[in-house]
């Protein structure tokens, strides 16, 4: 059975690639799928997304007979397959094929993701020859721009050409919202250490992302209200994000190096947290921050991963009804120091966010806010006409 399989490179560092039924890497696939971790510097879970898609597709090629160099002509049948086709239990693959009809078991979302990575594959099988040029044509089409949004035509109007993707489904209308104060409130209610409670602090009153959460090291804390004795000029209490290469697998989507300030109430937790791991661990454990304290391996990481599961936990346990996870925290965050005051430079420095650009995604105005916004908005009725008639 077709697969993804993780990597490690002899540096550490690692990344996904794809086997075939022989347990043997599909070359041009592995080629690929490093090219993307290490050319383009890509996550290492952007890799393991990808190479789970592609198995996906040369799974089905196999099960078709069809040559996946060439498969990319008949991608509206493997869509249909996508949506009706469960994955495969126990290493075995389903003996039943259900067609349309049955219970669709993927979503339009998710079929689309797939066929981003399919087409990805292929075109790096054009570019370097191991697939012929009219696949190029076969997924993608030649569109301008007229049929773009207004927001992405560019500020000069003009028409320009691009390609666009053949095969895609249109994705129903999702409403993103933001976590409610309420909810982070509960959440942190509901957490059984003060390590959890300042993970859902980190997410929600400082805004990072769970791969920056979970990348963190105890020597990018700065707490003191003066650093410089620490060679860091930056005042107050913060915490220094930046890529590396994890073991845990966390990963910063931000490229460059930035500051996340912090109050009062997370240098609080911290303190807690600090007293709790050396209660449990002494000076023993990592140099990352938040490690394993009731789990084997003591004093290991925590994972990116392990801590979108916490989050899951603590929805459940406060009786949410839904998962608020760290996206939706960190929304809650941008909102809320845009309805404190906040101008757009401040909410794009406090994200770690190079374009101002890039924040709109983020904000979600307080209902109480734009309604004080409508309600200053003065009537007709209380305004003058011409000749001061009103």
């Amino acid at each position: 059975m077709v697969r993804a399989f993780p990597v490690v490179m002899p540096s550490g560092q690692k990344y996904w690639t794809v086997l075939d039924d022989d347990l043997e890497v599909v070359p041009v696939a592995d080629e690929w799928l490093r090219n993307l971790r290490f050319g383009r510097d890509r996550a290492e879970l952007t890799t393991k997304a990808y190479a789970s898609c592609v198995a996906l597709y040369l799974r089905w090629c196999r099960s078709t007979r069809r040559e996946w160099t060439t498969g990319g002509r008949d991608l509206g049948l493997f869509m249909v397959w996508l949506k009706y086709t469960p994955a495969p239990r126990d290493g075995m693959e389903s003996v039943v094929q259900p067609g349309p009809g049955a219970a669709p078991v993927r979503g339009e979302r998710r079929i689309n993701r797939v066929l981003v990575a399919v087409r990805g594959l292929l075109s790096y099988a054009v570019s370097v020859r191991e697939a012929p040029r009219a696949v190029l044509g076969q997924i993608y089409e030649l569109a301008d721009s007229r049929d773009l949004p207004a927001e992405a035509q560019g500020e000069d109007g003009g028409l320009f050409y691009r390609l666009r993707p053949v095969h895609s489904l249109r994705e129903p209308e999702t409403q993103m919202d933001r976590a409610d104060d309420a909810e982070l409130v509960a959440m942190f209610v509901a957490c059984r250490s003060a390590r959890d409670r300042l993970i859902v602090l980190l997410v929600g009153r400082v805004g990072l992302r769970r791969g920056q959460v979970a990348g963190l090291r105890r020597s990018d804390v700065h707490l003191l209200p003066d650093s410089r004795a620490l060679g860091c000029d930056y005042p107050g209490a913060h915490v220094h994000v930046q890529r590396r290469e994890n073991r845990n697998g966390a990963w910063s989507k931000s490229r460059h190096v930035w500051v996340a300030p912090l109050d009062f109430v997370v240098v609080s937790a911290f303190d807690l947290y600090y007293e709790e791991r050396y209660r449990l661990l002494g000076a023993g454990g990592c140099d990352f921050l938040l490690v394993n304290l009731f789990r084997a391996p003591l004093g290991e990481p925590v994972s990116p991963e392990a801590i979108g599961e916490l989050l899951e936990r603590l929805s459940d346990r406060a009786g949410l009804g839904r998962r608020v996870g760290a996206h939706r925290a960190r929304r809650a965050f941008a909102s809320n120091v845009a309805d404190a005051g906040g101008t757009p430079d401040e909410v794009q420095a406090v994200l770690g966010q190079k374009s101002l650009d890039s924040q709109a995604p983020y904000l979600f105005p307080d209902p109480k806010r734009v309604r004080a916004a409508i309600d200053r908005v003065p009537s007709p009725r209380g305004l003058r006409g011409p000749e001061g008639e009103r």
